[in-house]
């Protein structure tokens, strides 16, 4: 049966473009009227902002009222009503990426010809583990994993495997350093567990991903074991202090993870030079670049990220920069020997005499026994825009990134907090005038979390915040955040987000100074 017509895309495919393989055309408004790239949304109302409009209590209360009774209905409503009934409530009640003022996270708006992919894998219900699972999804899955090795930098004896996400490509990452420093001192920790190992160690910046500690304490470690390196001005782990830590006695380092994109600020560690440390102490190198690999679609970019062939590992999202349905991430590694610890041979799944015929499949990649076919979608957005394609689309929302901080600079009302490296924009509303006047820090953070809260329920703007670090004398302060990936947004669109946040901003300040708040 056909889809819902709001699921279908609203932004038209090229002229000559052939229909998607369920023979749904997809222009549906004129032309001259379209953004260029042919990304999906579930919302159908375009006057509409990328939020529902409301207090988040207001929202998911009438969408769960509109679900009715939590309880499994012993007669369903059949299939047309049921997706009718699905659609309306993401159409009015979801979230919209497509649209322009959606510039919260690393969650970007996904191409239709993904989409359309991706049905198509949940259509095989095919399954990574073993050959007679899913034969051609084990063939693209392989062409994937060595295709964005090779764009790497990684050699011939690379590998990799396609996971849930970048935490998960992570854990996987630390598991084998893990392991690799166990066997390095004679201990099989797959079969004995980490008695032995004298005080195992991870290094990571202090800018690293949470996910760093969250494997450190899932691997048995403890989240201690996770060792935070100070990052520079530039927002770079320092490598002088790396090469203290390392030398500290009484500790087995396991791993130094660089990352390759920091979340706030997109700024890349020095790889080569923290591989170098690294393995004066036999250490394994990872590269969390789950949002900076992407650079490697752009020639603009791709430079930045020139060192990721001096790691062990590499973690990398697609559904950041790659504008897939999530979750698509990959962990790389340049020597698939390294995957040795996860091998199993399962009487009912791989038997060796079946491993030795050619019938085995992908389970000593993982985890996971059951995995889903999420290379479909990947092969197909390769083979459909190729690295020039998505490079463009790359080089666009970063030249977005640096019109919106070219913006911020020159209004008096924000200012900006930390340079554009990838495509995030950090900055606050505070102005030359309050940055003047002598009002406390922690009222100055209020006012950026009030603005966000108030742009968020009207609906109308999706940005995001965090905290700046302290630097240069100035202390950590609260930061609103832009992360532009949508390609078919405008530098007209960011301004008149911009005009949004400026309005809200004064909204706020006025009504705080009203109250008599503030003053130090």
């Amino acid at each position: 049966m056909p889809l819902p017509a709001r699921l279908v895309a609203l932004s038209p495919l090229p002229a000559d473009a052939p229909l998607s393989p369920f023979g749904r055309d997809q222009r549906l408004v004129e032309e001259d009227t379209c953004p260029r790239w042919p990304l999906a949304s579930t919302v159908a109302d375009r006057d509409r902002g990328p939020l529902p409009a409301g207090l988040p209590t207001a929202v998911l209360q009438r969408t769960t009222e509109i679900l009715g009774e939590a309880r499994v209905p012993y007669t369903g409503v059949g299939e047309s009503a049921a997706l009718d009934l699905i659609a309306s409530l993401l159409d009015e009640n979801g979230i919209d990426l497509s649209h322009p003022h959606a510039a919260a996270h690393l969650q970007p708006p996904v191409l239709q010809v993904a989409v359309d992919a991706d049905a198509l894998a949940s259509a095989s219900n095919a399954s990574m583990d073993t050959y007679d699972s899913g034969p051609a999804t084990l063939a693209i899955e392989q062409w994937v994993v060595r295709s964005l090795a090779s764009l790497a930098g990684f050699g011939p004896a690379a590998d990799g495997v396609l996971t849930p996400g970048g935490s998960i490509s992570n854990l996987l990452a630390v598991l084998i350093a893990r392991d690799s420093a166990a066997a390095a001192v004679g201990i099989d920790v797959r079969r004995h567990g980490l008695h032995g190992l004298q005080k195992p160690v991870v290094f990571c910046s202090e800018l690293a991903h949470f996910s760093v500690q969250r494997a450190c304490a899932a691997l048995g470690l403890g989240e201690e074991a996770a060792v935070t390196i100070a990052s520079d001005d530039d927002y770079r782990m320092r490598l002088d202090l790396l090469a203290d830590e390392l030398a500290k006695p009484g500790r087995t380092p396991i791993a130094v993870v660089a990352t390759a994109g920091t979340t706030d600020y997109g700024s890349i560690d020095p790889i080569a030079g923290i591989a170098d440390l690294a393995r004066q102490y036999g250490a394994w190198v990872h590269v969390d670049a789950a949002y900076g690999f992407g650079a490697l679609f752009s020639d603009r970019l791709a430079p930045l990220v020139a060192e990721l062939p001096c790691a062990d590992s590499v973690t990398l999202d697609l559904h950041k920069i790659g504008w897939q349905p999530a979750a698509t991430s990959m962990l790389l590694v340049a020597d698939r020997n390294r995957f040795a610890s996860f091998g199993r041979s399962v009487d009912y799944l791989n038997p060796a005499d079946d491993i030795d015929s050619g019938l085995d499949g992908l389970l000593g990649r993982s985890l996971q026994t059951t995995r889903r076919p999420d290379a479909v979608k990947v092969a197909t957005t390769l083979t459909a825009y190729g690295r020039a394609g998505l490079g463009r689309m790359l080089d666009t929302c970063h030249e977005l990134a640096h019109a919106a901080a070219a913006r911020v600079v020159a209004d008096s009302n924000l200012e900006l907090l930390a340079p554009v490296t990838l495509t995030t924009v950090l900055f606050r509303v505070a102005g030359r005038e309050l940055a003047a006047a002598e009002l406390t820090a922690d009222w100055l953070d209020a006012v950026q979390g009030e603005v966000r809260r108030r742009l968020l329920t009207s609906g109308r703007v999706l940005i995001g915040r965090t905290k700046v670090p302290a630097r240069g004398g100035r202390p950590a302060a609260v930061a609103l955040k832009l992360t532009l990936l949508n390609p078919n947004a405008t530098a007209t669109d960011i301004e008149e987000l911009l005009d949004q946040v400026v309005a809200t901003g004064h909204d706020v300040l006025s009504d705080r100074t009203a109250s008599g708040e503030g003053a130090a």
